[in-house]
């Protein structure tokens, strides 16, 4: 029977993880003595190193609740492997459900099946290689392009990007309001965004109001711990 957490799934996973972290500490080695060339005190480079990896907290504890949530249904190595290299829960899940949907195969139990499994891996591999691709051979022309719209009027910039950030968003919210109409079950997930966007909002106000800067950073895991607890309580009442 085929086992989504199977020792061999968890030793390639280490091994891709393993490199991308050789990776890691390879260009920091580098960036380092390079610093250590320009002349920069090692006191100050310690001090960066430190500050970046206290701000790296927070963006961990919204890919650990990715990975608790993606675990359930396609087991630790698959979601440990995506989450530490390439993916993002904004895109994983979307991907993994979709796959899920069209199989007939519920989301809160694991998979099974071995060809589930794959078609599930094939198509958040595939989906996310292209903007790898579309970063590969497009990224110098973009940054040309948006650069010409900037200098030619500033506000119209901000727009347009403002404007793509939008329509990204827009895209996530078809996804919540597509099974409206199936009855309270159905708004499950219009009433956890709301009490997402209430707590983020409040947030705001926190960081606005009492210059409280240092919660920008944990705002989102705080709105996504907080509708994620909202859901549990709200699911006693659905199902």
């Amino acid at each position: 029977m085929f086992d989504i957490n199977s020792p061999v799934l968890f030793g390639i996973a280490a091994l891709v993880i393993a490199f991308v972290l050789g990776q890691s500490v390879f260009f920091l080695n580098k960036a380092w003595t390079e610093a250590q060339r320009l002349g920069i005190a090692k006191s100050t480079l310690k001090r960066i190193a430190l500050s970046a990896a206290v701000f790296t907290i927070a963006p961990a504890i919204a890919i650990l609740i990715g990975l608790l949530s993606l675990s359930k249904f396609l087991g630790l190595p698959l979601p440990w492997l995506r989450l530490s290299v390439l993916g993002a829960l904004t895109y994983e899940l979307p991907a993994a459900a979709s796959v899920a949907k069209i199989l007939n195969l519920p989301l809160d139990q694991p998979v099974t099946s071995a060809a589930a499994f794959n078609a599930m891996v094939w198509v958040m591999t595939m989906g996310i290689m292209s903007g790898i691709l579309v970063i590969l051979f497009f990224q110098k022309s973009m940054v040309q392009g948006l650069g010409k719209v900037r200098s030619r009027d500033e506000a119209w910039s901000k727009i347009f990007m403002d404007s793509l950030f939008i329509g990204m968003i827009s895209a996530f919210l078809g996804m919540i309001f597509s099974e409206i109409g199936q009855g309270l079950e159905g708004m499950l997930p219009i009433f956890v965004l709301l009490a997402s966007a209430l707590v983020m909002a409040i947030c705001g106000l926190l960081i606005k109001k009492l210059n409280w800067q240092w919660l920008e950073s944990y705002a989102l895991p705080i709105s996504m711990l907080a509708s994620m607890a909202f859901a549990v309580v709200l699911t006693q009442f659905v199902f």
